[in-house]
């Protein structure tokens, strides 16, 4: 069966990933295997640091 929740080798572009919602969705999708590019009003180092940690790709837009 395939996992309808497999984003491994896509990417994602998450706004707000700084905090709240936006980290918690930026999380979300480096769990399921997306490589994330991280927008916010403030630096989103927290939350590249912890989509790192999973093992994706997290770069700070």
């Amino acid at each position: 069966m395939t996992n309808i929740f497999d984003l491994t080798g896509r990417h994602a572009i998450v706004t707000g990933a700084n905090t709240g919602i936006g980290q918690a969705i930026a999380l979300s999708l480096a769990s399921a295997g997306a490589d994330i590019a991280a927008v916010g009003r403030t630096p989103a180092q927290e939350t590249v640091e912890k989509v790192r940690a999973l093992g994706r790709k997290a770069e700070i837009v």
